[in-house]
């Protein structure tokens, strides 16, 4: 008889996510956790079951471009699989958006929310893009937008109703700019009430929404990020046509191959002007605070699944004589991810609880300045480490984890693009100098750490370390520091995961968690040492 390998298969993946209730039951009221347990147990049957079956499925359908119809009329249609229809439908009536806003539990919402967001994520063919430019669209409405366009398009956004519920896009990115959004050509000219735009945008994720943020200078503002305004487009008229838009195409990408990703121009599109004409790039931190939150959730989404099959294929597949669960350098292997993923769940979970704080006003300003660092370090630590991981999860499938029609690459491919959205590691990097400087946040930071991993010494020596890199800086060549900020961002990053693990394991009583952190930790803390003491050469670096 021939033999055949049994796939991976997937438990209910709040059930079967032991550190994700831990973590819930420790952090959040009796009260709450009891109330919104039954949502998670739902939501993680859905991604186990159902949503996992319809990504398998729908793996190879992707977004079509119709750009005529029949009969030569520019319609520049966008079709999405059938798949997308149901995530919609189920992220809808599950308030995976809504819950943030509806505030039912107060602070601890944000948590609340991004827990389903966790559970959503993986199976979902990342209609999560889409949801987090809704969730940065809502935000910022709601901060930034008069009242009558609030109360107009904000119920939309975070509709339970699937007839009603819309999603919004977030069109930043142009040719002569990815990060560097100062350089931005797109113009703004006034049109009464309203505002025409025209320019082209290069990236523009789920360009199926209804609505869209975007950058534009208006007439007259001067050069760089200081004359950007942030404005609203609604994308489509009453008829549904798409107003003064045009779809040139869609991006061929290495992953999220499932999400309709867009290279468009604005030709005299309708637009409404969100706040100040001259602080949009200001105006675009309120909504990049949420997207890079969603960011730092999904990558740790991603690493979860990732350890969710290899896990369960272990005790499947038979090498050797034995189980890969029986194989004590497989199991090695195994807790280690395991224990970057834990981190990377309680950093991003973490972030979302501070943001939730936030937006119930219990914040102070020492408080504040810890959110506006944690942000960016929590983006950047997670995304690495789903990258990292991922590609790790791939070798633990051996050969089945290169053949595309597992699904086990996808999880590799579409992981990749967590370091790139919402600001690259080294502008993240830059980002956290800059939260440093303007908020002083480092005091407030490290002091927060240390108390929650009192007896944890290589947490300490590598905040000692970081304090001081931080407080010779002045002493030093600019290039040098500026060189370094990956290493110091990532020395915190790892310093916060480090403490919350710690923080778990004394709280609890199980071994799992004492274990997670003692190996966490073994990996490394301070990568300073790593930095350059020399100015940076341009030699190696560009073979020159």
């Amino acid at each position: 008889m021939s033999f055949y390998q049994d796939a991976p298969e997937l438990k209910n993946q709040y059930r079967d996510d032991r550190p994700l209730r831990r973590y819930l039951d420790r952090v959040l009221p009796s009260e709450v956790f009891s109330d919104i347990e039954p949502e998670l147990e739902e939501m993680g049957e859905l991604a186990a079951g159902p949503h996992y079956a319809l990504s398998l499925k729908h793996r190879l359908d992707e977004p079509e471009h119709i750009p005529f119809d029949a009969w030569g009329k520019r319609i520049d249609e966008v079709r999405v699989n059938a798949a997308w229809d149901e995530y919609a439908k189920v992220a809808a009536t599950h308030g995976v958006v809504a819950t943030g806003y509806e505030r039912k539990h107060g602070a601890h919402s944000r948590v609340h929310q991004f827990a389903l967001v966790y559970l959503f994520d993986p199976s979902s063919q990342y209609y999560t893009c889409p949801l987090a430019m809704t969730d940065g669209c809502a935000r910022s409405l709601e901060v930034l937008a008069p009242d009558a366009l609030r109360d107009q398009v904000l119920p939309h956004l975070i509709a339970r109703d699937p007839d009603k519920a819309w999603t919004s896009g977030q069109w930043m990115t142009e040719r002569i700019g990815g990060s560097d959004v100062g350089q931005s050509e797109t113009t703004a000219k006034k049109d009464g009430a309203d505002w025409l735009l025209r320019g082209t945008k290069w990236f523009t994720s789920a360009v199926t929404s209804q609505v869209a943020l975007t950058l534009a200078r208006p007439e007259g503002n001067g050069p760089g990020g200081k004359g950007l305004a942030l404005f609203l487009v609604r994308v489509r008229d009453e008829s549904g046509r798409l107003q003064n838009i045009l779809v040139h195409r869609l991006k061929d990408k290495l992953g999220t191959r499932q999400l309709p990703t867009a290279e468009l121009s604005l030709e005299d599109t309708p637009a409404i002007l969100i706040g100040d004409p001259h602080d949009g790039v200001r105006h675009m931190s309120t909504m990049l605070n949420i997207t890079r939150t969603w960011n730092a959730v999904c990558s740790a989404a991603k690493l979860r699944r990732g350890v969710a099959l290899a896990r369960n294929f272990a005790s499947k597949r038979v090498a050797f004589g034995a189980p890969l669960s029986e194989k004590p350098l497989h199991l090695e292997t195994l807790a280690d991810l395991a224990a970057e993923q834990q981190a990377s769940c309680f950093v991003a979970l973490h972030v979302a609880g501070l943001l939730g704080r936030e937006e119930a006003g219990e914040l102070d300003d020492a408080g504040a300045a810890i959110l506006r660092l944690s942000t960016p370090i929590a983006k950047l630590l997670t995304a690495k480490q789903a990258v990292a991981g991922t590609s790790e999860v791939c070798e633990a499938f051996g050969g089945a984890g290169y053949m595309e029609d597992t699904g086990i690459p996808e999880l590799l491919r579409d992981t990749q693009v967590f370091p790139i959205w919402e600001g690259t590691t080294n502008v993240l990097s830059l980002e956290a100098f800059r939260s440093i400087q303007r908020a002083d946040a480092l005091k407030p930071f490290t002091a927060d750490i240390r108390e929650r991993a009192a007896n944890a010494e290589a947490i300490h020596d590598a905040l000692d370390h970081a304090e001081s890199w931080w407080a010779e800086a002045a002493k030093r060549d600019p290039a040098i520091t500026e060189a370094g900020a990956r290493q110091f961002s990532v020395t915190l990053g790892r310093c916060l995961a480090g403490s919350l693990l710690v923080e778990q394991a004394v709280a609890s009583d199980d071994v799992r968690d004492v274990e997670a952190a003692r190996r966490f930790m073994a990996h490394g803390i301070d990568c300073i040492a790593t930095v350059p003491d020399v100015p940076v050469t341009r030699a190696l670096a560009l073979d020159v």
